[in-house]
């Protein structure tokens, strides 16, 4: 079992910058895609970024390259994802995942919540 906590999310404006955290519990494979999801109001939840916790393979979603970027902590098992030139856009709840598939992960966060005024 892995159980992951986010925190940082918070009010920026546009233009601004936020860095989310994820702690995890529990042992993550070095095969394991650890990344981040979002769900803005009224629309499906969208991979964002995700990094390979033993290789550090990352992946970005177009709409987030240039601006977003992922990192690992492997001896504090911890995840970053560093927001930078935010747009109202990005506005979303962020989710923490993990699993064998970077696509349809198996372990989920509960979530912390970005807005981005204009």
């Amino acid at each position: 079992q892995v159980q992951l906590v986010e925190s940082g999310g918070g009010l920026v404006q546009a233009g601004g910058s936020l860095r989310l955290s994820c702690a995890a519990s529990g042992r993550i494979g070095s095969s394991y895609h650890v990344g981040w999801f979002r769900q803005a109001p009224g629309k499906e939840r969208d991979l964002v970024a995700t990094i390979r916790w033993g290789g550090g393979q990352t992946f970005y979603a177009d709409s987030v390259k240039g601006r977003l970027t992922i990192s690992r902590d492997n001896a504090e098992n911890t995840v970053y994802l560093q927001m930078n030139s935010l747009k109202p856009e990005d506005t979303a709840v962020y989710y923490c995942t993990t699993g064998i598939s970077r696509t349809t992960p198996l372990y989920w966060g509960r979530g912390t919540q970005v807005t981005v005024s204009s």
